[in-house]
């Protein structure tokens, strides 16, 4: 149970407005569809703005250049679409945020380079896929993630030597396998296995002597018997052993082909 002594704290800390001096005295609050500490939007509560322009979304557009952050940002997700211009060039990133997720997607090239980061991530998930490569060279990793995730895949190769190893490990799950070619020498140990798993099976030598056992293993698991023959020699016992087993594998379904 919460004491009489925790409910009367509670009351102290939630944050109450002047009514006597609020424009909405002689209309809402008797109407009594404002109420001070629950849904008010004189007071600096998020909770209570949010409230009150739930009730009453149409006073949105009265607050666009509201001296407070909140007020503004809170405003924006009521807003009809048509007015939510003048927010675009706001101050805060908060308000830009909302932005970024409600704008028509024919104004999210204006916020491609915002200075913040939240903000180009959301424009990076809404962008048509048409446009998406103007971020491609954005300077934080997660941008060039969300990017890497949404690119058409014939549009990866800008990505493929890209400092960051997540956008990278995207790059080589989604890049088409013909191409895979080009990240055979990837730094990442992770990265060279998802290309030996996914590389053309022709193309499986130029992994085939990789400086990482794990990933010569997976070309063993694909390759044909030619160069699985080349690797019985391997410096690895897994790998041989994995190669030697395969080739008896294939031996053993094309004899049982010919009968």
């Amino acid at each position: 149970m919460i004491s009489s002594n925790q409910n009367s704290e509670e009351t102290d800390l939630t944050p109450l407005a002047d009514c006597s001096v609020c424009e909405y005295r002689n209309t809402l609050l008797i109407a009594g569809t404002c109420k001070p500490g629950d849904c008010c939007v004189a007071a600096n509560s998020g909770r209570q703005i949010d409230r009150f322009f739930k009730v009453h979304p149409g006073y949105a557009s009265e607050y666009t250049k509201d001296g407070f952050w909140e007020r503004r940002a809170i405003a924006a997700r009521y807003l009809p679409t048509n007015k939510l211009q003048p927010l675009m060039t706001d101050p805060d990133e908060a308000v830009r945020r909302v932005l970024a997720y409600r704008v028509p997607l024919d104004w999210l090239p204006a916020l491609i380079n915002d200075t913040d980061r939240e903000v180009r991530i959301t424009v990076a998930d809404r962008l048509p896929e048409q446009q998406l490569e103007l971020m491609a060279g954005d300077e934080d990793y997660l941008v060039r993630a969300y990017v890497a995730k949404r690119l058409p895949k014939g549009r990866l190769f800008r990505l493929v030597a890209d400092p960051d190893d997540q956008v990278r490990r995207t790059v080589a799950e989604r890049i088409p396998s013909v191409s895979l070619g080009l990240m055979v020498d990837d730094a990442e140990v992770e990265i060279r296995r998802i290309v030996a798993q996914r590389m053309e099976v022709d193309e499986l030598s130029l992994m085939s002597k990789d400086s990482d056992w794990t990933v010569r293993y997976e070309v063993v698991l694909r390759a044909e018997p030619e160069l699985l023959r080349q690797m019985l020699n391997d410096e690895e016992e897994d790998v041989r052993l994995a190669a030697r087993q395969r080739l008896e594998a294939l031996s053993s379904e094309n004899a049982s082909h010919e009968h």
